[in-house]
């Protein structure tokens, strides 16, 4: 009995990791603008981070497809 629920558990740790190995997959990154890497460099001389920096960039991409 016991060497069943043994075999068992390790058929599903095995599936659970091929599952896993599976999610962890990225989608290919598509290349970015240069407006964005511009920004980014202005976010990295400021040093900001976080909420901040997401709203920095954010504004700034709108400002530069302005111009």
């Amino acid at each position: 009995m016991w060497k069943f629920v043994t075999a068992l558990s390790l058929a599903f740790l095995a599936s659970g990791s091929v599952a896993v190995a599976q999610m962890k997959e990225k989608a290919p990154a598509t290349p970015r603008s240069a407006a964005s890497i511009e920004c980014s460099r202005q976010a990295d001389a400021k040093g900001l981070h976080g909420k901040v920096r997401k709203k920095f960039r954010s504004k700034c991409m709108r400002d530069m497809k302005k111009a």
